[in-house]
């Protein structure tokens, strides 16, 4: 086992790992980092170019549709940047898992609603409602491990699972101490 992976004792005395650590760590998180801040980076960049000028052609209901959705999908995004910045930094060793997860408190990443349908939806640029529906991905993959993550760390939630193998070895450990 690496010894610079935290571990602690589970119920049976066998080692468990620090999944919070160990997954910050990863070059899964780094890789999921670089698609977040390209997506943020990608969104800026419509938004504020070709965005704009597709959004000056769409009917009223339309055009409505687009700023709502546009503004959910940025606030969304700056949502889980920040949840992936607080990743790196207690990566980077800036903050322990236990800051970060103060501050993640202030960090909205729960699914939103679900996919719009509807009057004008149709007309909304192709590229605003796949950005959308990749930061809709994105947001649910980070809401999974940030259940891990977190979830793991509370106490009620660090129930014993039984281990019928380390059972077992327990058994014969006792079996050969009392020869």
């Amino acid at each position: 086992m690496n010894r610079d992976v935290p571990t602690d004792r589970g119920p049976e005395g066998g080692e468990t790992v620090d999944f919070a650590t160990r997954f910050a760590g990863s070059e899964t998180f780094r890789a999921l980092f670089r698609e977040g801040m390209a997506l943020v980076e990608e969104t800026a960049s419509y938004l504020d170019g070709p965005g704009r000028s597709e959004s000056r052609g769409l009917s009223r209901a339309a055009s409505l549709i687009y700023a709502t959705e546009s503004m959910r999908l940025t606030t969304r995004l700056m949502q889980l940047a920040s949840w992936l910045l607080l990743q790196r930094a207690v990566n980077e060793g800036e903050m322990t898992q236990e800051q970060a997860g103060l501050e993640k408190a202030k960090v909205r990443i729960e699914s939103d609603r679900p996919e719009r349908t509807g009057p004008g939806w149709d007309e909304v640029p192709e590229t605003l409602r796949d950005l959308v529906d990749r930061s809709r991905r994105l947001q649910e993959r980070i809401r999974k491990l940030d259940d891990a993550i977190y979830t793991a760390e509370e106490p009620q939630a660090r129930e014993a699972v039984p281990n019928p193998v380390a059972d077992q070895l327990g058994l014969l450990a006792r079996a050969f101490e009392a020869d």
